[in-house]
């Protein structure tokens, strides 16, 4: 099973012009579908002079969470284009706007296709794509006692070790790849005094 996924660092913008339309792109990292709306009413409220307000969203490892809007665009021609260089990518975690002010000639269907997918390319073009890991974090607590067989499980599976504190006990937060998640927890849980949540 694979564990990663590819999406954006930070926020990006791009410029795309064509006879006189000028289309603003704007890709954001996003969680949830919560998030990305409230990104779009925010692009709603700043450009409330333009034309159109596009996006498409993709979300989640296993994208298959996925929005397009063309609003008020012929049908087809603002949120696929958009979604279609997401997928060109592979990226999720993802949120692209594209703001439409109208220049006064009609671009026709293939140019909005072209013009919303060029915009879109333009904001993914300087933005800092990395790959991810899905990882879920477990706290473990041992006995001083159980360290060397706890740091072994570690080591042998390349574990992050997010925190560590030590009272009478030791507690250590760890973050474990969702591939091999259950090797690990049956391990650990084998280990005499160890408690795992």
């Amino acid at each position: 099973m694979d564990d990663t996924y590819l999406t954006i660092v930070s926020s990006s913008q791009g410029i795309y012009k064509d006879k006189g339309s000028k289309f603003l792109s704007f890709a954001f990292p996003v969680s949830s579908v919560e998030e990305a709306m409230q990104l779009i009413d925010g692009k709603r409220k700043e450009y409330h002079d333009a034309r159109h307000v596009c996006y498409a969203y993709m979300l989640g490892k296993d994208r298959i969470n996925f929005r397009t809007n063309d609003d008020g665009e012929p049908s087809g021609t603002a949120g696929k284009p958009i979604l279609g260089q997401i997928n060109s990518k592979q990226l999720t975690d993802i949120l692209i706007v594209v703001v439409r002010y109208f220049g006064g000639v009609l671009l026709g269907t293939g140019g909005l296709i072209l013009a919303y997918k060029n915009a879109a390319m333009e904001a993914l073009a300087v933005a800092k794509i990395e790959q991810r890991v899905v990882e879920r974090t477990y706290t473990v607590m041992f006995d001083y006692a159980a360290m060397n067989e706890v740091m072994r499980v570690i080591k042998d599976n390349q574990l992050t070790i997010c925190s560590q504190t030590q009272t009478e006990k030791c507690k250590l937060l760890i973050a474990v790849r969702q591939s091999i998640e259950e090797q690990v927890v049956k391990r650990l849980s084998q280990i005499r005094s160890l408690k795992i949540e």
